[in-house]
This record gives structure tokens, C-alpha cells and sequence, in this order.
């Protein structure tokens, strides 16, 4: 059903120009073919927009003045939506996920496993990460789960994937963040996830 599907991956950025084409070029050079990158500029001041342009991203959204991550989130899932993506990636721009485990990270999807998959990262193995950061991450994610009656690791990782079905579902009221309460609604709408 998904093996020819339109991936689109929602890049959000505020004054990355110096760590953006590190992550578009993850990205590019990822196995998967028919995929594009739609960039959500919260608000940059710096050159970010230039910068992806030249590196060939496909649709940039520009938010007039930096709203926060949710937003831009919401905003990126509307134009993926309206471009007609059938599995929606979100990365973080600071190349923390790599663009080789897109394949990956939709192949639930693809398979018919999931509707929502979740990147998981190895809190304990990151490096700048602070011991206070890490236990904060591992405390999160349990609470996630505890709320949400899923088993997802990681919680508050930037690197997931929806499909069409899912990402239509999603409601976020939150002005600040989008990972714990997409996570807690589809548990409790036992959308399926990984």
C-alpha cells in the first residue's frame, strides 16, 4: 500500500544556518526516492531560508515571527498534508537523527504495523548530555507512557513518523511542544504505534 508512497519530511528551523546543510544533506542522501523536505522557518532572522534553497528543499512555510515549536509543527503537518504526503517524517535540524534511518523509521508504516513510529535515541550513550538531562529524559518518558498506556522509550524525540491517517488525527493545543501530547492522545485513541 505505502512502497511508492510520497514522504514528506518536516524540517523545523529557527536561525540554523550554520548546522542546516549538515541535516539536508542527511536527509538527501537517505535510500528512499520518492521523498520530499518542507522546511518550517519559525521565524529566522539569519540566513536559514537562503541556506535551504540552495540545498534544493522542495517548500519552505515562512512563520513571520518565531511562534515555537508546535506551531511550526502544526504548520508542517498542514502542508504535508496538502501536498498529498502519505507518511510524514519530522526531524530535528540540528542533524542529531541521521537521514540513513528515515527507511527505518517508516517501515512500520509501510508495513501496516503502525500508524505513528516513534525514534528512539540513546539518551545514556549521548554525549552532551548532562546526567541531570539524561535522568529528565528517562523521568519524561516513563510519565509519557504511564499517561499515555504505550510503551514508547523516548518520548520527547524530535524523529517520528505519521502516516496520513495519523497525522489528520492529531490535535495539539500545546503552544510549546508537540512530542508528549501527540504520544498521550494517540495512546488513548489506541492509534498504533512503535
Amino acid at each position: 500500500m505505502f512502497r511508492n508512497s510520497l514522504i514528506s519530511v518536516i524540517v523545523p528551523v529557527y536561525n540554523v544556518e550554520k548546522y542546516l546543510p549538515q541535516c539536508l544533506n542527511s536527509i538527501i542522501n537517505q535510500t528512499y526516492e520518492n521523498l520530499e523536505i518542507i522546511l518550517i522557518n519559525d521565524g529566522s532572522t539569519d540566513h536559514t531560508t537562503e541556506v535551504a534553497k540552495k540545498w534544493g528543499v522542495h517548500y519552505v512555510v515562512n512563520l513571520k515571527k518565531n511562534k515555537g515549536l508546535a506551531k511550526g509543527f502544526m504548520a508542517g503537518l498542514d502542508a504535508c498534508l496538502r501536498n498529498g504526503a502519505d507518511i510524514i517524517v519530522n526531524t530535528d535540524a540540528d542533524n542529531q537523527y541521521s537521514g540513513q534511518d528515515i527507511e527505518k523509521l517508516v517501515r512500520p508504516i509501510i508495513e501496516g504495523r503502525a500508524d505513528i513510529v516513534i525514534g528512539d535515541r540513546p539518551i545514556d550513550e549521548t554525549e552532551h548530555f548532562s546526567p541531570m538531562k539524561k535522568k529528565l529524559q528517562h523521568f519524561g518518558s516513563w510519565v509519557v507512557r504511564a499517561a499515555s498506556d504505550t510503551d514508547i522509550p523516548d518520548a520527547p524525540s524530535g524523529f517520528r513518523a505519521y502516516s496520513r491517517e495519523a497525522a489528520m488525527r492529531i490535535n495539539v493545543t500545546n503552544e510549546y511542544t508537540y512530542t508528549l501530547e501527540t504520544i498521550v492522545q494517540a495512546g488513548r485513541e489506541r492509534i498504533p504505534m512503535e
